[in-house]
Order: structure tokens, then sequence, then C-alpha cells
């Protein structure tokens, strides 16, 4: 009779356990469906070299404000590397350390400041930005980074400290093939009910048409290309961080302005942390006449470097 109660019971435990997991699995599924639905929309496209769509004609070039949130207090930073290659020592090389270096030091630099002149109802844009550790999911990543609900739903999955000024910036494996585009960010609401920053990244390797041409030698050419296009979405994140704060009159925010052009060869960050990184609009260089020009021949872009910041305030 024992033996028979002890099964009983084993069965009844081993059911509980079945219909929690079931209803674990059902309650991700809900989530995960949810955030299918929500699919924010991406913003700050980086588009690979000449793939940018053509400009529609205004009357001025600077960016607009329309009445959004900046993120006031700066970024808390907190990367994810998203895919197997990323547990092979010979493809990550350099680029999980070297982002950390990125990220860590360029909080309150020159090139950080160039955000600053951007303000809502609160304040102005901050240069701070704060490193919160970084993960890596071996799962399968996307091989295509046109939806932005998955990597919504890797960052409400994945990261361990969802808050409001948080920026959670998303490494796949996946080469980015005949995508157009090399990054992008955007802004979603976790099931938790919190909303976050995040963007999306293609591994860069060998790819020219996301290659800033550093010839510094400081480091590996994919570690370069994806610390350019981090410095042109963080930026893009302070000033733009729910997409409806700065951006000129044919959507373009302040890094997609300056995009592909370059003030100075190499940015010094704190701790002596060096990167080639293209410049970002601003409204006060451009209507001063000052700061060096972009792709289209108007002058406007700093870069914290040779094209300090003015530090206006708009």
């Amino acid at each position: 009779m024992r033996r028979i109660a002890v099964l009983v019971v084993g069965v009844a435990v081993i059911g509980a356990i079945c219909t929690a997991a079931m209803v674990t699995i059902r309650a991700e599924q809900h989530d995960v469906s949810r955030l299918d639905a929500q699919n924010p929309r991406m913003g700050g496209i980086h588009w690979a070299r000449g793939q940018a769509p053509s400009a529609r004609p205004n009357k001025s070039p600077n960016l607009i404000y329309h009445g959004g949130p900046v993120m006031n207090s700066g970024a808390y930073v907190e990367p994810i590397y998203w895919g197997a290659r990323w547990g092979n020592a010979a493809f990550v090389a350099d680029k999980r350390d070297g982002l950390q270096a990125f990220y860590s030091s360029i909080g309150g630099s020159r090139y950080a400041d160039t955000n600053t002149e951007y303000t809502d109802s609160i304040g102005a844009v901050s240069s701070s930005v704060s490193w919160g550790g970084d993960h890596i999911d071996l799962s399968q990543a996307p091989a295509s980074g046109q939806k932005t609900s998955p990597i919504l739903a890797e960052v409400c999955r994945v990261a361990t400290n969802l808050v409001s000024d948080g920026y959670y910036p998303v490494y796949v494996d996946s080469p980015r093939g005949h995508s157009r585009f090399c990054a992008w960010h955007s802004a979603g609401t976790c099931p938790t009910g919190q909303t976050v920053q995040f963007a999306f990244f293609y591994n860069l390797d060998g790819d020219a048409g996301c290659d800033p041409e550093d010839t510094s030698g400081l480091h590996s050419q994919g570690l370069a290309a994806l610390a350019n296009v981090s410095g042109h979405e963080l930026s893009e994140a302070l000033t733009d961080p729910h997409l409806n704060a700065w951006y000129d009159a044919n959507g373009a925010e302040n890094s997609d302005k300056c995009a592909w052009t370059f003030g100075t060869p190499l940015l010094s960050f704190s701790g002596q942390s060096k990167w080639k990184i293209q410049g970002n609009w601003s409204n006060q260089a451009f209507n001063s006449g000052t700061g060096y020009p972009n792709s289209g021949g108007l002058l406007g872009c700093i870069d914290g470097g040779n094209f300090p910041a003015g530090n206006g305030r708009h």
C-alpha cells in the first residue's frame, strides 16, 4: 500500500510539474505574441554605404522637435550577444571586450557631448553612459533584422535590469547579406510594463558596406565597424529614444544626417580609448556656419574632436 501511495503522490507531483511547465510555456508564448503584435517601428536606420533613400528637398535641414522625451539621465547600457558563433573564440576575437571598452568610456566624452544641445520639457540630453554588464545567448539568432519584435522579445527575456533609461543593443552573429542597412534602434514595452530602448546590429566582419575604414590598427575591422554604428545608434537613442523627439522633415535623426562622414581621424574617449566614429548633426553648428560637411555638402556635423559641440540648447 505504501508503494501505491508513493506512486500516486509521485504521479501527482509530476502532473503538477508538467502543468506548471505548460502554464509557463503558454505564458511565454502569450508574451511573445504580444510583442510580435507590438512590432515597434525602426528608427535611425544606419544604411550601408550608398543605400540610403534620397531625401526630399526641404527649406531647412535642421532637426525639429516633435514633443517626445529625450534621455535626460543618459543611458544605462546592457548589451546582448545573440547566436551560436558568440561561443566561438575566433569569431568573438576583440569584439566583446572592445565593445565593453567602448561603452565604458564613451560616457561624458566630447563625442557624447555632441548630443546635449537637444532638449525636451524637462531638460537636455545627458552625456552620461553607464555600463551594466553584457550577456551571451547561444540560441539561434534571426538571420534578418527586418522585424523589431524578435529583438524586443530577446531584450525582455535576457536583460537582467530593465529600466526606463536602459539601452539594450543586440548584436547578432548573422551577416548583413543583401540587407541594405547595418543597424537600427527602436523602443518598445516588455511584458513587465517597462518601456525600453533597444537596437539591432548585424555581424559586420568583412562587410565593406558598413566599414568605417579605420586604418589605425587599434581594432579588428569587425570591431571598428560595430563601434562606428554603435556610436550612431546610441546617439540617436539619446536624442530620439521613442522616435517622437528630434528628427528632420525627412525623418532623419542627428546621426543619420552625418552618416559616413568623419571630421576627426580618431576620437578619444576616457582611458585612452580611441575610435573612428562619424559625427552628429548640430542645429547650432548649421545655424552658425560651423562644423564639417555631411555627404550632401551641408556644414553642421560635429564629433567632439576637431569639431566640438557648442552646447547651445534647443
